[in-house]
């Protein structure tokens, strides 16, 4: 399940290197690359849970398809009970979650998610929707689109729409608002654009949860972190994704919303850690929400690395979700 990109094989069992010098060292070439050595603890603004998993360099987003994803799966079920049905909505496969503590009053509204997996799996349509279900008490429709290599864009925005057109048959653009993860955060910004772009009405709010908007360039946090944070090497954010971008131009404003007009985006939450590799990505789009006038928000969590809220059990973890569903839930009304 790992979010939006696959730690190399090669760093599975990578062992531990000695400690850098405590004042490390800094170069730069000539044309601006800095190669750097550091000492960098663990922050004590950390809790004590989280420091514990920090220290072991794993990933907070375990393979999609290990016993330890199955296990999280399970205790998220008993943690946020709810009822999931296999359906397909437009053509699309898609899950529904509904939670057991669905409120009368808010059965008018639903959730979409997109969930991550780089485009290329499925490592959230559980993981994503089970939690933001259970702690909004509203019913969630994750998408099961269409996947890379296989179906490049724009196919994942195709089935996205899809399905966004067929909720829109029985609900109110402002009672559907539209998030996820990864990958999924992507495909969030890249459906906004398209429903606009084909007429349709926008959603009442968007999730924008540790992604990137632009394809055709990538900032430092996509050559600096990988997804357990600074385990393992990472090439820069867009160059990993060429699978699902495939002959399309980079620069194709649906592709890349960091190039579509903004101006009238529903309100928006971006989420992002400092450790990770979407962080530079996470705060660039919501710089460029903010340029065109959007009402768009960044939560930030100190040392966390790419996508922490899989593992929800920690403490930033719960923070992370119930200020996802918080959000959520108030635009929905």
């Amino acid at each position: 399940m790992a979010s939006l990109f696959a730690l190399p094989a090669a760093f599975a069992g990578q062992a531990r290197a000695p400690s850098a010098p405590a004042d490390g060292s800094t170069t730069i070439d000539r044309d601006g690359t800095v190669h750097i050595t550091r000492a960098i603890p663990v922050p004590k603004t950390v809790s004590p849970e989280a420091y514990a998993k920090l220290v072991t360099g794993e990933s907070w987003a375990p393979d999609e398809k290990s016993r330890e994803a199955a296990d999280l799966i399970e205790k998220m079920r008993v943690a946020y009970p709810v009822d999931i049905e296999q359906t397909t909505l437009a053509g699309v496969k898609a899950k529904i979650v509904t939670p057991k503590n669905a409120a009368p009053n808010k059965k008018d509204r639903v959730l979409i998610c997109v969930h991550g997996g780089g485009f290329q799996t499925d490592s959230g349509s559980f993981i994503e929707a089970i939690p933001i279900a259970g702690l909004t008490g509203t019913r969630v429709i994750s998408v099961e689109y269409r996947l890379a290599p296989k179906f490049p864009f724009p196919a994942a925005v195709e089935d996205s729409v899809a399905v966004y057109k067929e909720a829109l048959k029985t609900h109110s653009p402002k009672k559907i608002a539209l998030y996820g993860t990864s990958a999924g955060a992507i495909l969030t910004a890249e459906t906004a654009v398209q429903l606009r772009k084909l007429g349709l009405p926008l959603p009442a709010a968007l999730g924008f949860f540790s992604g990137f908007a632009d394809m055709a360039r990538s900032g430092d946090a996509g050559h600096i972190y990988s997804i357990p944070g600074f385990m393992g090497f990472r090439p820069s954010s867009g160059q990993t994704l060429a699978a699902y971008v495939g002959k399309t131009d980079p620069k194709d404003p649906v592709l890349s919303p960091m190039y579509a007009d903004l101006r009238g985006f529903p309100p928006t939450l971006c989420m992002t850690g400092t450790r990770d590799i979407c962080l530079s990505g996470t705060a660039d789009f919501h710089r460029a929400l903010l340029r065109a006038g959007v009402d768009a928000h960044l939560m930030l969590f100190d040392a966390m690395p790419h996508a922490h809220w899989y593992s929800f059990h920690f403490p930033e973890s719960k923070e992370a979700l119930e200020a996802q569903a918080r959000f959520l839930d108030r635009h929905l009304g």
